[in-house]
This record gives C-alpha cells, structure tokens and sequence, in this order.
C-alpha cells in the first residue's frame, strides 16, 4: 500500500478520532512539499546551477526552476535578478511518493541519525526542515556529483495548529527526534 492509499485509509480515520473532527475535510493533509537547494558557489562556477537543477531533478522526479535574487544585497555580493538556486514544488503522487523515499530510505542513511528536530514547525502547521547532503538520497552516484550540496525541504500542509501538523506528519512516517536528541 502506497502512502497516499495509507493515509486516506488509516491516517484520515486516526486523526478524525485524535482531534474530534465532525468532518473528514477537517482533518489535515499534506498539500505540497518544497525543496530548495540554494548554491552558494554560483559566481565561482558557471556549472554549479546546471549540477544543482540536474540533482534535484534525480532526487524529486521532476524539473527545478531557477530562483533569483528579488533584492540588491551589497554584503553577499548579490545583485538583483541574478540566479541563487533552484526549487521544485512536489504535488499529489510525486509528493507522497518523495516522503515516502525520504521517510524510509534517505532519512535512515544520514549518520548519527536520532530523528528530525520537533521545534521546526511555523506556527501555521507547516515544518521546514534541512539536510545536509544530497548523497543521502539512493539516486545520486557519489562519483558524478561535483560538490556536496544542502537542501531545505518544507512541508505544507492544511493543518491550522503545529500539534495537529506533527500528529499528520508523524502518522505519515517523519521520524521526530525525542526531546533529549536533537
């Protein structure tokens, strides 16, 4: 059973009962997930934003866009309009396909693992959270990448509370970290 199958089938029903909801369109779902891989060497290397888009695309299943400075920021060499990284915005079956790739292969990879931090939550029901390489996902050959590169992955989600958020999240399969771990 895939994860969509799962939620719709057990995840629905478990967060109806939790939470009191009178109706199944109350109950929180994800809506899309994010994933950012800005690129700090851009002005360095001319390839760096081709390496990066080419990744994200292994990594996600689908073609990133090129997001650019809105602003002049003297301090960081930053002009505006210039490019900065890449972005790709995953919706229904690539969405629940990704979590399930990052809950249950990419997340047990990373060394020293204890769980993602439980704080990273917005207060609207939404969670960011970091990774540190793209190695960890199975797609990418260590041989063929040109650099280690970090992405941020944001998860929205329809929830109005962080509580209801982390119940939706964990039920899907996010392995939180206990308080004492981080």
């Amino acid at each position: 059973m895939n994860l969509k199958e799962r939620y719709k089938a057990e995840i629905v029903p478990a967060l109806k009962e939790k939470f009191g909801y009178k109706s199944v369109m109350q109950v929180p779902k994800l809506e899309k997930i994010v994933i950012n891989m800005g690129i700090s060497d851009i002005r360095e290397n001319s390839k760096a934003l081709e390496n990066a888009m080419r990744d994200l695309t292994l990594i996600a299943g689908q073609k990133p866009v090129v997001t650019k400075a809105k602003k002049s920021i003297a301090a960081f060499k930053v002009r505006e309009g210039m490019d900065l990284g890449c972005k790709v915005t995953l919706r229904d079956i690539k969405m629940y396909e990704f979590a399930n790739k990052l809950f249950n292969v990419a997340l047990p990879r990373v060394r020293d693992f204890k769980g993602v931090n439980p704080n990273s939550f917005d207060s609207r029901g939404n969670y960011s959270m970091g990774v540190k390489e793209q190695l960890i996902f199975p797609e990418i050959e260590y041989d063929k990448i040109d650099k280690i590169r970090g992405m941020d992955i944001i998860f929205v989600t329809t929830a109005k509370t962080d509580e209801e958020a982390k119940a939706l999240l964990e039920m899907l399969g996010l392995p939180f970290a206990e308080k004492g771990d981080k």
